[in-house]
């Protein structure tokens, strides 16, 4: 296994452990960590603290458990109504009244669990230590914040200031205390009650507000160190990231039984195959149209500044399996070799007569991806074009065969296979009432050089018309089998559920969604085809076993591929 698939397997594994004591210390069963961040079933719970922030490749297993039990402390004694009426607008007021209620419920842990404590400094301490050699102490604004990050934790923990920086801070920290020691006083006999805590913490955040207002006015001439003030603010604002939505929920399908489906004899059903079709999406479109497309998303590639290269060097990394290159001679142990014994007889004492099998590592995947070209994800064609450009142009770089694909209708509300239905008088049991188009935007044995202008095909919305999934990943994985490879893997992207409108009429509304289901159950037992889903905006683990949510509203970013190459090291057996 290579070093990255170790690296997102501990990771991972890392994320189910701290689940796992987030779920004991807070008796609550769906809580649980998915990339660093706390949910609900699939209901985020924004934290707004700056030392709960860890990176993608920050794998401290005592620092993340210390993020973890801050968070099952958050969630056992802070009311989140109760401080969401209270705290402040003011990004710099906001920022220090987050902080404050974190410390408070990081300072409730009971006796008997001394290393929910021990992690909870271990994690505040490297925080610091992290903050300060980052430079963003080094600014009036930076100091003062971090200042009075320390002497709060100090006062509310019966613990000295961390002794690292303790010269550095002493200057600022009695220039303050004047100002802030009475609602210092009133945090520490507080700290279990959150209402009043709450009135010295907003006490503590104004007088922090108007200190650095003052400082600026004071300044406000001075052109050298009015900017870094800014920047270090503005590293603030990103940790904390004020602009996300406190209650943002990444919705789930809508799914059901469909009684048509489950009492059919045959099961599945489809009226006519006459007027399905496959095409090359260069076909589709327009040459000089398709330059222009090509153009287009070339620009917006440039933009999300992702780097292609290191991302193919980590896939490559990802699905690389040993295989023998050739052999080594001349080694001390390993197979005899027979060419060499006539050099045994002659030197007794040689002992090189033996020889090894090289191995070398090689990706021997195909990986799929299908995208839903229905109607909805026409407002993210754009997003959902570019991560497909980027990530197929890092497998191809990566040696890895690669497939695009998309699937839609060839007509709304049925088309000519629902003519002919009605034609024939509506028989029932009719199955799938409209005509498949399936897109091909690139082929395996396609080079990525001759596709390219391909892809942005995808930019014509005007192609997406409706979706009939489940027939969909059957054709995709039938196209994967036909290639002779270790590893076959079908990536999935899609907003919604399958939908066709004269289908659902006929039959029932969620008969295309069943199918869904069915087919990929059937081929996950059968095993040939690791299929993925990856959600615009939305949860499809109702029909996916391994899938991931993409919030792709804020463009793209290391991180995203990140998480899609986590989801891919996911063994096929096991929770997700």
């Amino acid at each position: 296994m290579g070093q990255l698939q170790q690296q997102l397997r501990r990771q991972q594994r890392i994320d189910e452990l701290c689940g796992a004591a987030v779920r004991a210390l807070t008796g609550e069963v769906e809580l649980h960590i998915r990339a660093q961040g706390l949910y609900r079933g699939h209901r985020r719970i924004p934290l707004h603290a700056p030392h709960l922030t860890t990176g993608p490749d920050d794998d401290d297993l005592v620092g993340r458990r210390g993020v973890a039990d801050a968070m099952a402390l958050r969630w056992r004694h802070s009311d989140r109504a109760l401080h969401r009426e209270g705290c402040p607008t003011a990004p710099i007021q906001r920022l220090v009244f987050e902080l404050l209620e974190q410390l408070r419920v990081e300072s409730l842990v009971p006796d008997h669990l001394p290393g929910v404590a021990r992690n909870l400094s271990v994690r505040f301490a490297a925080w610091s230590r992290g903050f300060h050699r980052a430079g963003l102490s080094d600014t009036a604004l930076g100091i003062l914040l971090y200042t009075v990050a320390q002497m709060c934790w100090s006062r509310l923990n019966a613990c000295p200031v961390l002794e690292d920086t303790e010269d550095f801070i002493e200057a600022t920290r009695a220039g303050i205390a004047p100002l802030i020691g009475h609602d210092l006083a009133a945090l520490k006999r507080h700290r279990e009650d959150q209402a009043a805590y709450a009135v010295a913490a907003l006490s503590i955040a104004r007088t922090v507000d108007a200190l650095i207002r003052d400082a600026r006015e004071t300044r406000h001439d001075d052109a050298d160190e009015q900017p870094d003030d800014e920047d270090a603010q503005a590293a603030f604002k990103r940790l904390l990231d004020f602009d996300e939505a406190d209650d943002k929920v990444i919705a789930s399908v809508t799914t059901g039984r469909s009684k048509v489906f489950e009492q059919a004899d045959v099961g599945y059903r489809v009226f006519t195959r006459q007027y399905d079709v496959e095409v090359e999406a260069a076909r589709l479109v327009r040459p000089a149209l398709l330059r222009e497309l090509r153009e287009r998303l070339d620009a917006r590639v440039r933009e999300q500044g992702v780097n292609i290269v290191r991302l193919a060097r980590r896939l490559a990394i990802l699905f690389a399996e040993p295989e023998r290159d050739d052999w080594l001679f001349g080694e001390d142990e390993g197979h005899i070799d027979g060419r060499r014994l006539s050099q045994l007889v002659a030197s007794p004492a040689e002992k090189r007569v033996f020889r090894r099998e090289r191995m070398q590592l090689r990706p021997h995947t195909v990986v799929g991806l299908l995208i839903d070209c229905s109607g909805s994800m026409k407002a993210h064609v754009e997003s959902v074009a570019v991560l497909i450009d980027v990530f197929g142009r890092a497998l191809c770089q990566a040696g890895i065969g690669v497939e695009i694909l998309g699937f839609t209708t060839g007509a709304w509300n049925g088309g000519r296979a629902q003519r002919d239905w009605m034609a024939n008088g509506r028989p029932p049991h009719a199955g799938r009432l409209n005509e498949v188009s399936y897109t091909v935007y690139k082929a395996a044995e396609t080079s990525w050089r001759r596709a390219r202008p391909a892809i942005a095909a995808m930019l014509k919305a005007d192609l997406f018309r409706e979706g009939v999934d489940g027939e969909a990943v059957d054709w995709a994985c039938r196209r994967m089998t036909a290639h002779e490879t270790s590893r076959r893997v079908l990536m999935v992207v899609s907003d919604g559920c399958p939908m066709d409108t004269a289908t659902g009429l006929a039959n029932d509304p969620f008969y295309l969604d069943n199918h869904l289901k069915e087919v990929v159950a059937r081929r996950e037992r059968q095993g040939d085809v690791a299929i993925f889903g990856l959600g615009v905006g939305l949860d499809l683990s109702p029909y996916y076993s391994r899938c991931l949510a993409l919030d792709l509203s804020q463009g793209l970013d290391n991180r995203v591929f990140t998480e899609i190459m986590t989801l891919l090291a996911r063994p096929r057996v096991g929770v997700r």
